[in-house]
C-alpha cells in the first residue's frame, strides 16, 4: 500500500516532478514512421507537453511546440517545406529545433529586421529505429538511443500496434511484473469468455495451469520475471531464463522466432500512448523483403455497446489497466504474495529518481554507442511450425499480416 502523496510521487510526469524529470531522461517511442507517410504531420502529446511531429520536404524530423509562437494556432495543421514547417495562419517557419527562421510580411516590411532571430520554440530530437520514431525531451546532451536487438535486427517483417489507452502509465508498466495474471486473465478467462459465447467444452481455450512459484530477479537493464507452472519445474526455460522487463517502461515477451516488445509511454497523467512492436525472424538460410515502412494500425478499446474488448490477449490487458481507474488508487490496495514483482518495480523506480537527483544516470541512459542489447529469451514460448498463421494478439485490422506471413512460410 502507498499512501497518496507517494502515489501521486511514482505517477506525475509533467516538467518538474520527480518521476517527470526521471522519464525525460529517455529516448520515448511516439509514432509509427509510416504514420508520417501518410500524412507528413501529427499531434502529439508526451509527459503533459503538446507537440508536433512532423518530416519536412527534405526528409529530416522535427519535433517541436504544437503551437505557433504568433498567434498560437495548432501547427499539426501546417504546411512542410523543404527545411521546417510552415505555419499555414500568415507563414511563419520554423525548423526542427523550434528556431524561426521565416517571417513573410515582416521581412517584407523590414528586410533588415532580426525579430526572427527572437522568436524560438521548444524543439526536441528525434530518430528513427525498428519502425518507430523517438523523441527525447531530456537535458542535453542526449544519450544514446539504446540498441534493443529486436529494433535492428535485419531479414525480419515488424508490425506495429498502437493504443492510446485513458490510464496511467505505471499501472500499465506494473501489468509485466505480475506474473499469475497471465493465469487468470489470459487463461481462465478466457475460458470463460469462450463459455459466455455458447462454444461446446471441446472448442474452448484451455484453462491455464496454475502457478506454484514466482520469482523477480534484479538485472543490469531492469527485472527479469520468472515463474513455475503445474508441470514445469527450477530447469525450465520459463523460471530458468525468465524474460526482461527492461527499466523503466519496457516489455520482451516471446520466443527467439517472434519477439514483442511493448512500450508504455506517459502522454499525460491520466493517458498511456501503448507501442507493440511485433518482430518475426526469417529461417536460418531464408531472406524476405526489406520493410519500407513497417505497418502499423491503432488498436480499438472498446466495441459497439462501449464495453472493452476481451477476445484478444492483449486487450484483456487494456481492459485491466484501464478500470483501475485514470490513476490507480495505490492507497486502498491491499497486496499480496503474487504481488513482490510490483512492489520489486516501485522500489526500482524510486531508487532511480534518487539516483537521477544525485546526479548520476539512471538504469538503461547509455552515453556511448554500443553494439545490439542481447536479452533473455524463453525457446519454449512458440518455435515456429509448419503451417503457421499470424493472428495479431490485439484487436483491429493490421496491414502487416501478408509480410509476417512470408516470414512464416520461411519455415516450411
Amino acid at each position: 500500500m502507498l499512501s497518496p502523496a507517494a502515489n501521486e510521487y511514482l505517477t506525475q510526469t509533467s516538467k518538474g516532478t520527480p518521476m517527470g524529470e526521471l522519464m525525460r531522461r529517455y529516448w520515448q517511442p511516439i509514432a509509427a514512421s509510416g504514420e508520417l507517410a501518410d500524412r507528413p504531420t501529427k499531434q502529439v502529446k508526451l509527459m503533459g507537453e503538446e507537440l508536433v511531429l512532423y518530416r519536412d520536404r527534405s526528409g529530416t524530423l522535427g519535433l517541436i511546440d504544437r503551437r505557433c509562437p504568433h498567434r498560437r494556432v495548432d501547427l499539426s495543421y501546417g504546411i512542410p517545406e523543404e527545411h521546417g514547417l510552415r505555419c499555414m495562419y500568415h507563414g511563419w517557419m520554423m525548423d526542427e529545433t523550434g528556431q524561426c527562421i521565416e517571417q513573410p510580411f515582416e521581412e517584407t516590411v523590414h528586410p533588415d529586421g532580426r525579430f526572427k532571430e527572437k522568436v524560438k520554440v521548444a524543439g526536441y530530437p528525434v530518430r528513427e529505429l525498428g519502425g518507430l520514431i523517438f523523441a527525447y525531451l531530456g537535458p542535453a546532451p542526449a544519450p544514446e538511443l539504446p540498441m534493443w536487438e529486436p529494433l535492428v535486427a535485419d531479414n525480419v517483417a515488424r508490425d506495429i500496434a498502437i493504443s492510446v489507452l485513458p490510464c496511467n502509465w505505471v499501472q500499465c508498466q506494473e501489468n509485466s511484473l505480475d506474473a499469475v495474471h497471465t493465469e487468470w486473465l489470459h487463461g481462465n478467462y478466457s475460458t470463460y469468455l469462450d463459455e459466455v459465447m455458447g462454444l461446446p467444452e471441446d472448442q474452448r481455450r484451455p484453462k491455464a495451469k496454475p502457478h506454484l512459484q514466482i520469482a523477480f530477479t534484479a538485472f543490469e537493464y531492469g527485472i527479469i520475471k520468472r515463474r513455475i507452472q503445474v508441470g514445469d519445474d527450477t530447469d525450465s526455460d520459463m523460471f530458468h531464463t525468465g524474460h526482461p522487463v527492461l527499466f523503466p517502461n519496457i516489455l520482451q515477451v516471446g520466443s527467439p522466432q517472434r519477439l514483442t516488445m511493448q512500450f508504455r509511454v506517459p502522454m499525460d497523467d491520466e493517458h498511456t500512448l501503448h507501442i507493440s512492436v511485433y518482430t518475426f525472424r526469417a529461417a536460418e538460410g531464408k531472406t524476405v523483403p526489406a520493410q519500407d515502412p513497417v505497418p502499423y494500425w491503432y488498436v480499438p478499446l472498446q466495441d459497439a455497446e462501449e464495453r472493452f474488448i476481451v477476445n484478444r490477449t492483449f486487450n484483456q490487458d487494456y481492459m485491466a489497466w484501464a478500470t483501475q481507474g485514470p490513476i490507480a488508487r495505490r492507497d486502498l490496495e491491499k497486496l499480496g504474495e503474487s504481488d513482490v514483482g510490483i512492489i520489486l518495480f516501485r522500489r526500482q523506480l524510486m531508487e532511480q529518481v534518487r539516483l537521477m537527483e544525485d546526479g548520476a544516470d539512471p538504469m538503461n541512459v547509455f552515453r556511448k554507442p554500443m553494439p545490439p542489447i542481447m536479452l533473455p529469451v524463453e525457446p519454449s514460448r512458440g518455435a515456429m511450425g509448419r503451417g503457421a498463421k499470424y493472428i495479431p494478439s490485439e484487436a483491429g485490422e493490421s496491414n502487416g499480416v501478408e509480410d509476417v506471413e512470408r516470414v512464416l512460410a520461411t519455415y516450411l
